[in-house]
């Protein structure tokens, strides 16, 4: 193969002018020759002195994400004559960074953790290698182009080969008899096996693609699996967790957001009693544009408030709504004109809608602070780097105290962060889930108000150190471009900071005994 050919610098350096042009990335040779008046910058830069014939390893990594060689890899003629390993390893599908702090500490193989076993390390490896082959380079690409999660990888990721719509639900019966990636035994999964999967996922780097990938399921199907009766969850379960349907939680309204007393989407009993005639709308309801069903919050009378199951038809609507998420997220308006709702899709039982509605607060929150102190540290790792490869003013960033001062804060907060989250983990994992709302709602409204509150911080930080190109979508700073546009969802998604915070403080006054100075 031309590929396997092997030239010196020597020979690499007579080709070094328009028409005849080469040069080494990597330790690997292009010729450029052909493809010069089509490189984005301009032929000027390749033909410069210290690029054409030349190793343009470090000019082309402080300019270009690596991803960028694969589109390439056509022009690539040859490798360089060198024992010389690669001055800049490109990490292979599945591999953990060696970049310092870039993984939780339980992933450095130097490091131990009490709370992960092998059976989480099999599992992160599994879900890493999944996630870095099918996942990655189709969620970036949909993140810019607003283009949905495709049919094909949804429903990939249902297979039984990696049940990962089923994880992403957590603990619990739906797994039983199941064998998971890694090896996994249904019966075994716990919490720490469902942070795995979230922060693997969050690790591809697009926030608005992951939300359009069953985001809305994670929040608006826990009501059939605690509340719904067997024939419901033979009917909606199979075909979620295989990848070929929808669901969506449909809560807020334009008038009430996300207050439910303030709900005015009404529901009439048929004369017949046997269907419930829904009427109204809702907003901002996640993955809405593309679902299939719509668990549903409706006033059935002026002090009762029910959650039912709402099978799209001809008389529901939705239209997409544009925010700062990617349109792939699918966020939606959702109209209800005179829709038949069957009785029996009524879940708890009429009027005890809130309960509902409250029973999977303390779950949908932990997700998203697993989602934060992921993302956070993705985005420390990409500034870190970058840190390293930018030179302003004849030296690198990280050679600057100021910038040094600022990563500083970024890993201690993602250290405090990640650590924090392990040990509500780990309550989690030795509490029923009654206990869990009693005993953790307050911890758990602090922390996501702590790691959203942090996430502002970093991405403020890290768009500092990048500059203009951390407020460009694409190129160099994509990731950081997202994530300064994006983090406001998390501290907005499953209740405000100031909400979450005085809901923490509440919690503690609760339990506050008679104490004295």
């Amino acid at each position: 193969m031309a590929s396997a050919k092997v030239y010196t610098l020597e020979q690499v350096n007579q080709h070094n002018k328009e028409g005849d042009l080469w040069l080494v990335v990597n330790n690997d040779v292009y010729d450029l020759s052909s493809f010069a008046d089509m490189h984005p910058g301009g032929a000027g830069v390749l033909l410069a002195a210290d690029i054409a014939g030349q190793d343009a390893s470090t000019a082309f990594f402080s300019l270009h994400r690596s991803e960028v060689l694969a589109k390439y890899t056509r022009l690539k003629i040859g490798r360089l004559d060198t024992t010389a390993p690669a001055p800049y390893p490109i990490l292979a599908a599945g591999e953990l960074s060696p970049v310092p702090h870039a993984e939780p500490d339980w992933l450095n193989p130097k490091f131990r953790s009490p709370y992960y076993g092998e059976s989480h390390r099999a599992l992160q490896r599994s879900m890493r290698k999944f996630f870095d082959d099918e996942v990655k380079a189709e969620a970036r690409a949909g993140e810019l182009s607003g283009d949905r999660p495709t049919a094909d990888l949804v429903q990939k990721m249902g297979q039984p080969e990696w049940d990962l719509h089923a994880m992403r639900m957590g603990p619990g019966k739906h797994l039983a008899g199941k064998t998971l990636p890694g090896g996994v035994k249904g019966e075994d999964f716990d919490y720490f096996h469902e942070l795995v999967v979230i922060q693997e996922l969050v690790r591809v780097g697009a926030p608005g693609w992951q939300a359009g990938c069953q985001a809305g399921m994670v929040i608006g199907l826990p009501p059939v699996l605690n509340f719904g009766d067997e024939s419901m969850k033979k009917r909606v379960l199979p075909d979620i967790f295989a990848g070929k349907k929808f669901i969506s939680l449909a809560i807020s309204e334009p008038q009430a957001g996300s207050d439910v007393q303030g709900i005015t989407t009404t529901a009439k009993l048929s004369e017949d009693g046997k269907h419930w005639i829904v009427s109204g709308m809702k907003k901002w309801i996640t993955n809405g544009y593309f679902s299939d069903y719509f668990m549903t919050a409706v006033r059935t009378g002026p002090k009762s408030l029910t959650m039912m199951l709402i099978e799209r038809d001809d008389s529901v609507e939705t239209r997409k709504i544009r925010t700062s998420y990617s349109s792939a997220a699918g966020t939606a308006y959702v109209f209800f004109e005179s829709t038949k709702v069957p009785v029996e899709n009524v879940l708890g039982g009429e009027g005890n809608g809130l309960k509902v509605i409250l029973s999977n607060f303390n779950h949908e929150r932990w997700v998203i602070c697993c989602r934060i102190a992921r993302y956070s540290r993705l985005m420390f790792e990409e500034t870190w780097k970058w840190a390293h490869l930018r030179k302003s003013q004849g030296k690198r960033l990280i050679d600057q105290p100021v910038v040094r001062n600022k990563l500083a804060k970024m890993i201690y907060k993602c250290d405090m962060g990640q650590t924090w989250l392990e040990n509500i983990t780990y309550q989690m994992t030795h509490m029923s889930y009654a206990d869990q709302s009693a005993l953790l709602a307050g911890p758990m409204a602090l922390l996501k108000t702590f790691l959203s509150r942090s996430a502002g911080e970093i991405s403020d930080d890290c768009v500092q150190i990048w500059g203009g190109r951390g407020i460009t979508q694409g190129g160099m700073g994509a990731l950081i471009e997202q994530f300064q546009r994006t983090y406001k969802f998390d501290s907005i998604l499953g209740g405000s900071e100031e909400v979450l915070a005085d809901l923490g403080v509440r919690q503690a006054m609760k339990r506050m005994p008679q104490a004295v100075l």
